[in-house]
């Protein structure tokens, strides 16, 4: 009698925690962020490298991971955008936040199709293929990774009216960036699907995807705030909102709408309307490292070394565009607001950084094309650009801080 050994999608799901946690643990002691170590060890064992994760695992059998893990991001943004903590920040980063995630999608999206237009070898229609792909990465560029800008600002004690604004924007840039996907990716699905250029995929279809997204999260919320006040142990809360969390999710993704702008709804109802805020994102914040852990290491594993090549001019106009529309963005945002010379001079180069939103928006972005040589190249070009960004930012966001004096300061 033969034996054969099929490993069922639960061993996967445990060594992507024993693994992340391990890549997460090398990154913090070489000084990198755990994200980084996330990502380059599911790369490791990714079907390219070692091949200890099947393409069929990474790609489809564990996508439900993804999908968690996307929800519970989601409901932390939205849980940031507290009405009282909006209302200090000011006119001020509100507009730098808005110029500068808007200059990063659309320069983004413009450079990627002019890339499309004259690179050789390109082939397939433009409209249904090349322009829904640059208008979504162009997209999902507006976000900016806060825990890296974060860790060099403390490291170099940095304090002043560049570092708060900063802190300001970051704060702003992941909402905004889900925002224009929800938008981006309404208009992609109908062009991906032959529906052509009209009026209807530009402007009823992402608004009624915005509404209904919105919808959910609101109803939720609605609903938590009358149930809450009969939650009273911290266990039974984590429960209650993972269930509301991932009922949002179900809901968008049954309707073939935005998932994410429904978490980030519901985060925003909960800590602006729901009582005991503090208590219920503390009990969803101890379930975040796993399960981010897992979700980046999975990403990780996405990447492959045949496409790479191919990707790699892709990824460094992602990193031009992306750049350059946030440094255009942030000195139109800092004129338009009236601060000082220095903050439009040097604050683009603190919002370099980018991962957690960046690699969660690719993923599902990858849902629209479907599993096409274009979604590959698109997902590794994207990836690409992330690790070097988390290579490169640091020294930028450490420029910034010693030539307006504020590194030190603290």
């Amino acid at each position: 009698m033969e034996f054969s050994f099929q490993p069922h999608a639960l061993v996967y799901v445990g060594l992507l925690l024993l693994l992340s946690y391990l890549g997460g643990e090398i990154a913090s002691y070489c000084k990198a962020p755990r994200v980084t170590g996330y990502l380059v060890m599911g790369m490791l064992v990714g079907h390219s490298v070692i091949g200890l994760f099947p393409r069929k695992m990474v790609q489809q059998d564990l996508v439900l991971v993804t999908h968690i893990a996307l929800s519970i991001i989601a409901f932390s943004i939205g849980g940031s955008l507290n009405l009282g903590k909006m209302k200090r920040l000011g006119r001020q980063i509100l507009l730098i936040a808005v110029n500068e995630a808007g200059g990063a999608f659309v320069l983004v999206t413009l450079v990627l199709c002019l890339g499309f237009w004259v690179m050789p070898g390109v082939k397939g229609n433009f409209l249904t293929v090349y322009f829904p792909l640059a208008l979504v990465v162009g997209a999902l560029s507006a976000a900016t990774a806060p825990a890296a800008t974060l860790a060099i600002i403390h490291e170099y004690r940095a304090r002043g009216p560049m570092t708060t604004i900063v802190l300001g924007v970051v704060a702003l840039d992941d909402a905004l960036a889900i925002f224009f996907f929800a938008f981006a990716g309404a208009i992609a699905r109908s062009l991906v699907q032959g529906q052509g250029f009209s009026w209807q995929a530009f402007t009823f279809m992402p608004v009624f995807a915005l509404l209904a997204s919105l919808a959910i999260g609101a109803i939720l919320g609605a609903a938590l705030s009358r149930l809450m006040p009969f939650v009273k142990r911290r266990a039974a809360m984590l429960g209650v909102i993972t269930g509301a969390i991932l009922l949002a999710s179900g809901l968008a993704l049954s309707l073939g709408v935005s998932p994410l702008l429904a978490d980030m709804a519901l985060g925003f109802a909960v800590t602006n309307f729901v009582g005991r805020q503090e208590d219920i994102f503390a009990v969803v914040e101890s379930i975040e490292e796993p399960l981010f852990g897992m979700f980046f290491a999975l990403a990780g594993a996405h990447l492959d070394l045949e496409v790479i090549g191919a990707a790699a001019g892709l990824a460094l106009l992602i990193i031009l565009g992306r750049f350059s529309g946030k440094l255009i963005g942030c000195r139109i945002g800092a004129w338009m607001s009236g601060a000082p010379r220095e903050i439009r001079t040097y604050l683009g180069f603190c919002l370099m950084p980018k991962a957690g939103v960046t690699v969660g928006l690719i993923l599902v972005a990858r849902d629209i094309f479907g599993l096409t040589a274009e979604a590959e190249l698109m997902v590794n070009a994207v990836l690409g650009s992330v690790i070097i960004n988390e290579l490169l930012a640091p020294f930028g966001v450490r420029y910034a801080l010693f030539r307006t004096g504020e590194a030190g300061a603290g």
